[in-house]
């Protein structure tokens, strides 16, 4: 369903990539490891058009994404939901969801319905949904931010680092709702550093150093292995 080949992403002189192939098929909860600054922002942002990769291929589907405007990749089904949320902290909590589908406007009745069904995800959003964004919690915070990016009605999401500074009940409670999600039929691509929640709810991982993918392999070997074990969970 999205498969990257041989992807290279150069900031200036900096070689963000190097030749980075993953794919996620349809369906899959697909995890990638590494630690701040090891590529794993950089690869989503050429995902969602917001970077040009230098070289290599990203297919969504049978379209090929090098290219296509960012608007154009969310209509097709392949949302970002970036790390830091990126919420318009002074706009209600409404109208930072409703900015998510902006590329459905037209279709005011499939964005209502949209809408209620991220309400029944997070029930909390519709309590406070005339309320600031910046003044939720940072676990509600991240909530609108993937509620945001369910309104693009995504074939396939990309969600960077989603329990980045919440408290590991909040965590939990994230990774149970990411789950809930790709059960719903969503296939989701991860970016994560905490190895060990983000594997559980994973079928397979790939870990990536220094821009290069470096290991890759099921959940259960991951979370066995002792080099994956020592770098990411402690243990």
């Amino acid at each position: 369903m999205l498969r990257l080949d041989k992807v290279s992403l150069s900031y200036g002189s900096f070689r963000a990539l190097h030749d980075v192939s993953i794919h996620a098929d349809e369906g899959e909860l697909v995890v990638l490891l590494g630690s701040n600054g090891a590529g794993k922002s950089s690869i989503f942002l050429t995902m969602s058009g917001l970077q040009r990769a230098a070289s290599g291929s990203i297919r969504f589907g049978a379209r090929e994404l090098v290219g296509r405007k960012p608007s154009q990749i969310v209509a097709d089904g392949l949302v970002h939901c970036p790390e830091g949320r990126k919420l318009f902290p002074g706009m209600s909590v409404l109208k930072n969801l409703t900015l998510g589908a902006y590329v459905h406007r037209r279709d005011s009745r499939g964005v209502a319905r949209t809408l209620d069904e991220v309400f029944g995800l997070f029930p909390i959003l519709h309590e406070k949904k005339d309320v600031p964004a910046g003044s939720l919690s940072g676990g509600q915070q991240q909530m609108a931010a993937i509620g945001r990016a369910l309104m693009g009605r995504p074939k396939a999401l990309l969600l960077d680092e989603p329990s980045l500074g919440l408290a590991p009940l909040v965590v939990k409670q994230m990774f149970d709702i990411i789950a809930r999600i790709n059960r719903a039929g969503t296939t989701v691509l991860l970016a994560e550093q905490n190895a060990y929640a983000a594997l559980n709810i994973a079928s397979r991982a790939y870990v990536i150093e220094q821009g290069r993918i470096v290991l890759e392999g099921g959940r259960d070997e991951l979370l066995n292995n002792a080099q994956v074990r020592k770098a990411y969970i402690g243990a």
